[in-house]
């Protein structure tokens, strides 16, 4: 019996605070109903007469029905607590889309016109964005001059966090903007998936580009059915580049050959035409969660692919005893 009673799980243990709050109330209850009762006997009538005005009621039957009312209230309120015990191998066919996101970590995204910089503000939008997601597959893209694949598409969002904490300008080393490059990087990563309904890319740049093969790259997106949304980071007023030592210590600004401070300002025209001609969308970030949910309000319009099948141990739902156990209990209490 103990060995069955530890294999017993609870799925709604949030429910707790409410049972224990309700049980109580109901067998104080119960029981102020019951002492009420029995008083009220006593008043009405002495013990020779009681016998005779009330042959039904018995200190005995009354407990007996307060006990059934206790049992039953107690067998409704572990069922809100969800039980549930035997441990059920099943295999769960998984459907979602596969995005690809691709961030931009050249030097002009640690301007500051976002806080605290531009790469870490785009790297807090990601991951709200993945908080929200639901079985679909993700995988991270870097870029700069060059483009890699950081993490491969999988449903394992820990994984995707990992890599992503881990990106800073110094992944690759070129400091210039080639969206080109991160768009041969997706292409390279879906030419082996055909059958794909829905492919996806999602860029995060401040729009500086350097690309000297963009407008061939993006036909051969539109192509082969590669949807680009991107989310513009950073002001049209634009900011200094930060220069900083070995120790991380802000030491200036970039400067022109001319001495003076280059200012990186946001170019939200390339991705809007970027986004337009290949189905997606253009999105400017913003302070709030509104774009977070206006892009995934455009990614629920896109249909689902077959992720493939996974097994998975679940507990048994065994909260239907306990519904039966309440209904005898109260049917019982009722009769009597």
């Amino acid at each position: 019996m103990i060995e069955f009673i530890k294999q017993i799980h609870f799925a709604a243990w949030y429910n707790l605070f409410t049972v224990i709050t309700f049980s109580l109330i109901f067998a104080v209850v119960v029981f102020f109903r019951f002492f009420k009762t029995e008083k009220l006997i006593t008043m009405l009538g002495q013990a020779k007469q009681r016998l005779n005005l009330f042959k039904k009621a018995s200190r005995a039957l009354f407990l007996f029905k307060a006990i059934f009312l206790i049992i039953g209230g107690i067998s409704v309120f572990i069922t809100l607590l969800q039980p549930q015990w035997n441990k059920k191998e099943e295999q769960v066919s998984q459907q979602g889309r596969d995005i690809l996101i691709a961030v931009d970590i050249s030097r002009s995204m640690l301007c500051a016109d976002e806080k605290p910089n531009r790469l870490e503000f785009a790297k807090q939008k990601i991951k709200k964005i993945l908080y929200n997601l639901k079985c679909d597959r993700v995988g991270l893209i870097v870029f700069a001059g060059d483009a890699v694949m950081q993490c491969p598409l999988t449903v394992d969002y820990a994984a995707f966090f990992m890599f992503l904490d881990n990106l800073d300008i110094d992944t690759i080393s070129s400091g210039t903007t080639s969206l080109d490059g991160a768009l041969h990087t997706a292409l390279d990563a879906f030419k082996n998936m055909p059958e794909k309904k829905t492919k996806l890319l999602c860029i995060f740049t401040d729009g500086e580009d350097f690309s000297t093969n963009l407008a061939t790259v993006k036909d051969q997106a539109t192509e082969q059915g590669l949807s680009i949304f991107t989310f513009g980071v950073g002001s049209s007023r634009g900011a200094p580049i930060p220069i900083f030592d070995q120790k991380g210590k802000n030491i200036g600004f970039e400067k022109d050959a001319k001495g003076k401070i280059i200012m990186s300002k946001f170019n939200e025209g390339i991705l809007k035409n970027l986004s337009e001609k290949t189905g997606g969308k253009y999105i400017k970030t913003t302070k709030d969660e509104a774009d977070i949910q206006k892009f995934l309000s455009y990614v629920e319009t896109f249909e689902k692919d077959s992720l493939g099948s996974a097994n998975f141990n679940r507990y048994q739902e065994q909260y239907g005893y306990f519904v039966i156990i309440s209904f005898i209990c109260f049917g019982l209490e009722w009769i009597l």
